[in-house]
């Protein structure tokens, strides 16, 4: 059974070289972190706290402002980071989908890519081979794909990552919104993709700034601040807290029903 549990996790990134507390700012400024001044090295404490436990069909999004620790905390779950104290255990083959485009090379062809891309998501080049088609034909880049992926306007590869990620089948799939780069037509043919790729996931964890990414993906949330979980709780409840409205206020019943967002009954019904 896939999880991940974290108990007391902290994620620090000492900073060297700085010669003064103007930079010790200046870094403060932009990280969503804390910046230690006990130490020497300034150091900033970009994750706090953190405990935290997934189980397989849990449906998460983190939510909160740019630098609050999102992506920090995806990467803690992925097992890229190491926490500084406390500990972190994953059960599972992860997909960390960060930067759609990570894994790409710009000198080889856009069906060479779609290999190197997957083989970077954990799969295999056998496996990848049986998709070629299917991610060729979602792409829609036809003879572009024989051509170097420098060729490609931004775009472009960002229908070809998104045919890749979405072909894979993860156990843990960690995703960090990435996509706004694509028409409005071919964002709605990717959306039912995603969602099929979701389901497929035994655990999703997605970090966004998209309401409507979020109803159609979660069905809880995470609140980040200043590197630590300041609320968890069901989707409509976190958003309501964080945006100080409530996103799904004014929908049908046949929308959230849709988005799978009903409340539920104390008897564990939806309404």
């Amino acid at each position: 059974m896939v999880s991940i549990d974290v108990w007391n996790a902290s994620v620090d990134f000492p900073i060297f070289d700085a010669k003064s507390r103007s930079m010790k700012k200046a870094v403060l400024g932009k990280a969503g972190g804390k910046i230690g001044t006990e130490s020497r090295v300034p150091i900033i404490e970009a994750l706090r706290d953190i405990t935290l436990s997934l189980q397989h069909g849990d449906r998460v999004g983190l939510v909160g402002h740019n630098g609050a620790g999102k992506s920090t905390l995806l990467r803690l779950l992925a097992g890229i980071y190491e926490p500084t104290r406390g500990s972190s255990r994953i059960n599972g083959r992860v997909a960390p989908v960060f930067d759609l485009g990570v894994g790409m090379d710009p000198e080889i062809s856009g069906y060479e890519n779609i290999i190197i891309r997957g083989l970077f998501l954990g799969m295999t080049r056998k496996q990848m081979e049986k998709r070629v088609e299917d991610i060729a034909e979602f792409s829609e880049l036809g003879n572009y794909l024989s051509m170097p992926l420098r060729t490609y306007s931004t775009g472009m590869r960002v229908r070809l990552a998104l045919g890749v990620v979405t072909s894979i089948d993860p156990e843990i799939l960690l995703l960090d919104e990435g996509i706004g780069a694509v028409d409005a037509a071919f964002l709605d043919k990717a959306r039912t993709r995603l969602n099929d790729l979701v389901k497929r996931s035994g655990l999703l964890v997605f970090a966004s700034h998209s309401d409507e990414f979020l109803m159609e993906l979660c069905n809880s949330a995470i609140w980040m601040d200043h590197g630590q979980m300041k609320m968890r709780g069901s989707l409509r409840e976190v958003l309501t807290e964080y945006k100080g409205r409530d996103p799904f206020e004014g929908m049908s019943h046949e929308q959230l029903e849709r988005l799978g967002q009903l409340p539920v009954l104390p008897n564990g019904d939806p309404a």
